[in-house]
């Protein structure tokens, strides 16, 4: 390996793609969105600008996301976006293939994760290797993963929550379960079809969750004016919403992912519960940011919750560490080409 190569770590996510430079940080945050026009199949836009385009094309533009449940949905999108992503965080002037390391759900089969490499492989890189979600947000949240303790790591993104108990640098149980950040924006938008008859996009569904939402009811409501379109008369028209609906829309979703946690707690060796009562559950991932995501897993399970500093980005940020220390990590990574 050349002092040249340069090294890029990818957590590609459902909705978020974030690049990772050693040696910069997070070098690019862009949605994992491709727009594509229809007639001559060609690519418009990627990322940013592709994401600007939801819901307000043309038929003859169709925005994709290539990445369905942390898997590559459409393998030739995913190809050019990986591609794009890497040339934008290399910059033009770079003459060197990359080294990259991606990010896979634990869940991942051998068919997908060779996919990814491939993907990878074909957009660019040099060498690719791909390690489990769940490891790289221990290593990025800090977690020493190669001591003989448990520790608990709950990694919720768009498309999936990723629960595992890591020791000794590996996995020791895990689940992968398809819900997640998306699917609460779903159920958002069908309650407000439901209760308020009004039509609204993914984007605003999205902005309720942020800006009022919470896992657990709250005193003190938060309340956000929305904007869509009637049902009933077609028209544009505005109402209110308020914290404790937004709890009550979102509460099947909320049960499900704590199912996943649940389960992995039980699949767990008595030894490694006892260091995780100890410790606690860490949560990285976007969604994990939901408010009070980490009060309702307490309730829940008994087990403390807390969210890791930068948690959207612990992957990321892990996918960099690894790469740095190849050798360290390499029991870790699952396959690399």
């Amino acid at each position: 390996m050349s002092a040249f190569t340069p090294k890029l770590g990818i957590d590609l996510g459902t909705t978020t793609t974030l690049v990772y430079v050693p040696s910069k940080g997070v070098a690019l945050n862009e949605p994992s969105v491709v727009a594509v026009s229809e007639q001559d199949n060609k690519i418009l836009a990627v990322g940013n600008f592709a994401k600007d385009m939801i819901g307000r094309t043309p038929d003859s533009i169709v925005a994709y996301r290539p990445m369905r449940d942390g898997v590559i949905a459409d393998y030739r999108v995913t190809e050019a976006m990986l591609r794009y992503y890497m040339r934008k965080a290399l910059g033009k002037w770079n003459m060197f293939k990359p080294e990259v390391m991606i990010s896979v759900p634990a869940g991942v089969t051998s068919t997908e994760r060779r996919a990814v490499i491939e993907a990878a492989t074909k957009a660019g890189a040099k060498n690719a290797y791909v390690v489990k979600e769940p490891i790289l947000a221990a290593i990025g949240a800090g977690i020493p993963i190669h001591e003989a303790r448990g520790h608990m790591i709950v990694d919720i993104g768009g498309g999936t929550i990723d629960v595992a108990v890591i020791s000794l640098g590996g996995i020791v149980s895990s689940t992968s379960v398809k819900c997640a950040g998306n699917r609460i924006d779903q159920a958002i938008a069908d309650y407000i079809k439901k209760t308020f008859n009004l039509a609204i996009g993914d984007k605003t569904a999205e902005d309720i969750k942020i800006r009022v939402g919470s896992a657990v009811p709250l005193e003190e409501e938060y309340i956000m004016i929305i904007k869509g379109r009637d049902f009933l008369t077609g028209l544009p028209r505005s109402t209110d919403v308020r914290t404790n609906e937004v709890v009550k829309a979102i509460g099947r979703e909320l049960r499900e992912m704590i199912k996943a946690i649940r389960d992995v707690l039980q699949e767990t060796p008595p030894e490694l519960s006892a260091d995780i009562i100890d410790h606690g559950i860490t949560m990285t991932g976007g969604s994990s940011q939901l408010r009070n995501l980490p009060e309702l897993v307490f309730r829940r399970t008994g087990v403390k919750a807390f969210l890791a500093k930068d948690a959207p980005y612990c992957v990321a940020k892990g996918t960099g560490i690894t790469l740095n220390h190849l050798n360290t990590y390499k029991k870790s990574i699952i396959a690399k080409r």
